[in-house]
C-alpha cells in the first residue's frame, strides 16, 4: 500500500529553510547533546518526507530540533506524526508545581514510568520564562492558611538539614548514587507535608525547603545524563521559589538552568536571559549569591562579549571576597567552583594559560567532601596541559582522576573520561599515554 507524503513536515521543513540533509545533521546534533547516537542522513528523512513514520525517540528529538529552528513549539499534530512522544509531564511553566512534582517523584520510583521518563528531550522552548506578573512574581500571602498547622519549625529544619545531607552525598560520589532516595524523600515525606496546614510563614518557608530539595534533584537527573526530567525539576523548583516569595532560592534556581543550558551547548540569547534574571533576582542576595550569578554571567558574555564577561567576572570576584556566611549549599560558594568558572571563562576566551593556573587553583581549594568536583577539574586541568603541549603533567592529572573514577556515579564523569581516549589516542605511541588507555579499557571492560 504506497505510503501518502507528509505535507505538514514538508511545509515545517520549507519554513525553516531545511532541505532534508540538513535537518538529518541538525538531528543528530541534538541526539549527541542528549547522550544519543543518531543514525540519521539524507534518505533518512526523505523517507519520511514520504510517508514513513520515525521509531522513538526519534520523534521527540524531530519535534524539538524543528522548535529550535522556528522558535515556537511544535506538536506532533504539526508534524504529521503518528507515532507521538508520550506526554508524561505538563511541560508548561503554568502546570501547579505541586502537582507536577507528586507526579514525578513517584514515576521515578516505578522502573517503567521511569523509563518514559528518561526518554523525553531537552527542551529550548522551555527555556524562555513566562512574563513578569505572571508565574514569577512573589506570593503574597493572605492569611488564609489555618492556623491550628500540623507542619511546624521543626519540619522545616529537617527540610534544610537534608538537603545538606543530599548535596554533600552528591558531591562526594555524583548523582546517580542518591537520586532514587532524594526521589523517594520528597515523594513520601516532603509532598504530603506540603499538603497538610500550616501557618503562612511555615508554609512558604516549606516550599523554599521543597525548592532547594527539588534544585538538587534536578541537578542530580543531569548527572544522570537525564536532560529532560533534570529540565521539569528546574522549572517545578523556579516555581516553588516564586510562590514562597524567596528571591535568592529563584536566583539560585535560574542561574542552575542557564547552567545546565549551557553545558548541553546551548549559547542563545534565551540562556543569557536566564542568567541575567537569576542576577536580577540575586540583587537584595548576600555576597555569595551574587558571586554565584555574576561568575556565569561572565561565561555567557566570553561566547560574545569580552569586555562584558571581563566585567562579570571581576564582580564575581569582588563579591566572592565579600562572603562571611557558614558553610552550605544554598548560603556559600565554595572558593574552588568559583575558579573553576573563572577557567571557563578563561579558555573560551583563548587564555589558556590564564585558565591553567585557575584550574590549578580551583584544585587546591577544592575541601575533601568535594570529590566529584575535584575530580572534574583534574580532567579540565589534564585537557589544558595537553592543549598546551604538557602531555606528562596532563597523564599526572588523568592518572589520579582515574584513580577517583571507580567511585563516581556521574555522567559528567563518564563524558570527561571519554574526552580523555578521544585526546590520548593520538598519542598512543607514548608510554605513558598507552599505560593510560589500557588501564582504562581493563576498567571499563565488562564483567565476564
Amino acid at each position: 500500500m504506497p505510503r501518502t507524503p507528509n505535507t505538514r513536515l514538508a511545509l515545517l521543513l520549507q519554513a525553516a529553510g531545511w532541505n532534508p540533509s540538513q535537518l538529518a545533521a541538525a538531528l543528530r546534533g541534538i541526539a549527541a547533546e542528549q547522550g544519543l547516537t543518531l543514525t540519521v542522513y539524507r534518505t533518512t528523512a526523505r523517507r519520511w518526507l514520504d510517508g514513513a513514520q520515525p521509531r522513538p525517540p526519534i520523534p521527540a528529538l524531530l519535534l524539538e530540533c524543528l522548535s529550535r529552528r522556528l522558535g515556537r513549539r511544535v506538536a506532533a499534530y504539526d508534524a504529521g506524526l503518528t507515532r507521538a512522544p508520550a506526554v508524561v509531564v505538563d511541560p508548561d511553566w503554568e502546570a501547579d508545581p505541586m502537582r507536577k512534582l507528586a507526579h514525578l517523584t513517584h514515576a521515578e520510583l516505578d522502573p517503567h514510568r521511569r523509563a518514559l521518563l528518561g526518554a523525553g528531550v531537552f527542551a529550548a522552548t522551555a527555556l524562555a520564562l513566562p512574563g513578569e506578573g505572571e508565574t514569577l512574581s512573589a506570593a503574597v500571602p493572605d492569611g488564609s492558611v489555618p492556623a491550628d498547622r500540623r507542619a511546624g519549625p521543626s519540619d522545616l529544619e529537617q527540610l534544610r538539614t537534608m538537603a545538606t545531607v543530599f548535596a554533600t552525598a552528591a558531591d562526594r560520589h555524583g548523582g546517580q548514587h542518591v537520586r532514587a532516595a532524594l526521589a523517594a524523600y520528597l515523594a513520601h515525606e516532603v509532598t504530603p507535608l506540603l499538603d497538610g496546614p500550616a501557618r503562612t510563614g511555615i508554609h512558604h518557608g516549606l516550599l523554599s525547603a521543597t525548592a532547594q530539595l527539588t534544585l538538587l534533584l534536578g541537578s542530580m537527573c543531569a548527572d544522570s545524563g537525564h536532560h529532560a526530567m533534570a529540565q521539569h525539576y528546574h522549572q517545578i523548583a523556579a516555581r516553588l521559589a516564586t510562590d514562597a516569595g524567596d528571591h535568592t532560592i529563584l536566583a539560585i534556581t535560574l542561574r542552575t538552568m542557564a547552567t545546565h543550558a549551557h553545558d548541553l551547548g546551548q549559547h542563545t540569547p534565551a540562556v543569557l536571559h536566564l542568567a541575567e534574571q537569576a542576577d536580577r533576582h540575586a540583587r537584595h542576595a548576600p555576597p555569595a549569591v551574587r558571586a554565584y550569578t555574576h561568575i556565569h554571567l561572565a561565561v555567557l558574555h566570553a561566547h560574545q562579549d569580552r569586555h562584558a564577561s571581563q566585567a562579570a567576572l571581576a564582580r564575581a570576584e569582588r563579591f566572592h571576597a565579600q562572603t562571611d556566611t557558614a558553610p552550605g549549599p544554598f548560603s556559600s560558594y565554595p572558593a574552588g567552583a568559583l575558579h573553576y568558572q573563572r577557567a571557563q571563562t578563561l579558555t573560551t576566551l583563548g587564555d589558556h594559560t590564564a585558565a591553567l593556573t585557575a584550574l590549578t587553583t580551583s584544585l587546591r581549594l577544592r575541601t575533601p567532601t568535594e570529590q566529584l568536583p575535584a575530580a572534574l577539574t583534574r580532567a579540565r586541568l589534564a585537557e589544558t596541559h595537553l592543549r598546551l603541549g604538557h602531555l606528562d603533567a596532563a597523564l599526572t592529572h588523568w592518572r589520579t582522576f582515574l584513580d577517583t573514577y571507580p567511585s563516581l556515579k556521574s555522567a559528567r564523569a563518564d563524558e570527561r573520561l571519554t574526552a580523555a581516549l578521544q585526546r590520548l589516542r593520538p598519542h598512543q605511541r607514548h608510554a605513558g599515554a598507552a599505560d593510560f588507555l589500557g588501564r582504562v579499557t581493563e576498567l571499563t571492560r565488562p564483567a565476564p
